[in-house]
């Protein structure tokens, strides 16, 4: 009986917790076919519309180029996410697998790198790709992307669960470290590999103050730089924003719906948090 109460209050708690998640998401999709009037009306407060406005689809996608905000902010993504695996798992294995001179002290540098908000790196990063000429490119949105602490330490606790046998018996086949490497030991972290991806796509799909710095130019912007300067100065279209926002965030729900497994399976075994 105690064993049923307490499923009960914990079914319970994990419905309300989803619900109280999901509001501001189905929030944004009524405010998005609301009117004007309809989201600033207080008395009575309108929830859910009266008539659905459709036309707010067709006025966003008229003055917004979805689709070349969409290819700059999948580029971006795509390269952010090869260069993280890349450099992440390359810099795991070595501070995972291998002894060298100044390997703690270097590790520690790592950690305290995502101690630091990364707001304080946006000057020096903007120095840098102002003086390699960078700004307005598709290469400047990749810059802060080349590599990642908190992938170098994802991959770290992932290859550190790793019997060292299988290293002995990759050495005893006549395999040396690049070999080992890449084919025994990178094979293994393919699920931590994938969570990687999905928490760089999402970090790079939600990065607003770089892109709005470093690419002010509307043809080489992003989804959530363009979304940003919707905002006017004295009014404010709500629907139209909302309806952006939820355009928006269809690739990011396709993504978790394709890889949610692997997501889920690379962060539970690797020990690594949002």
């Amino acid at each position: 009986m105690n064993n049923t109460i307490s499923k009960i209050l914990v079914y319970f708690f994990l419905v309300a917790v989803s619900v109280i998640m999901l509001v501001p998401f189905v929030w944004m999709i009524l405010t998005a076919f609301k009117t004007v009037g309809e989201t600033t009306q207080v008395e009575p407060f309108v929830i859910v519309p009266k008539v659905w406005q459709t036309q707010n689809f067709t006025n966003v996608v008229k003055t917004m180029d979805f689709m070349r905000l969409y290819a700059n902010t999948l580029v971006m993504i795509g390269f952010r996410i090869l260069c993280a695996v890349i450099t992440a798992s390359l810099s795991g294995y070595a501070f995972a697998r291998l002894e060298f001179k100044g390997k703690n002290i270097m590790f520690a540098i790592v950690l305290f790198q995502m101690m630091i908000p990364v707001q304080i790196f946006i000057i020096p990063q903007y120095v840098m790709a102002s003086k390699l000429h960078l700004t307005n490119t598709a290469l400047g949105l990749l810059f802060p992307g080349f590599v990642t602490a908190f992938g170098t330490f994802l991959l770290r606790q992932t290859f550190m669960q790793f019997p060292k046998d299988l290293e002995e018996a990759a050495r005893l086949d006549g395999c040396n470290i690049p070999e080992t490497f890449l084919f025994v030991m990178a094979p293994l972290t393919r699920s931590s590999m994938v969570a990687l991806g999905i928490f760089t796509a999402v970090f790079a799909y939600k990065d607003l103050m770089w892109p709005m710095i470093v690419c002010p130019d509307n043809k080489a912007t992003t989804l959530a730089s363009a979304l940003a300067k919707m905002n006017g100065q004295y009014s404010q279209k709500y629907p139209e924003l909302m309806m952006a926002a939820l355009i928006s965030c269809v690739p990011m729900i396709i993504i978790y719906i394709f890889f949610q497994k692997q997501f889920i399976e690379g962060v539970t075994t690797s020990g690594g948090k949002l």
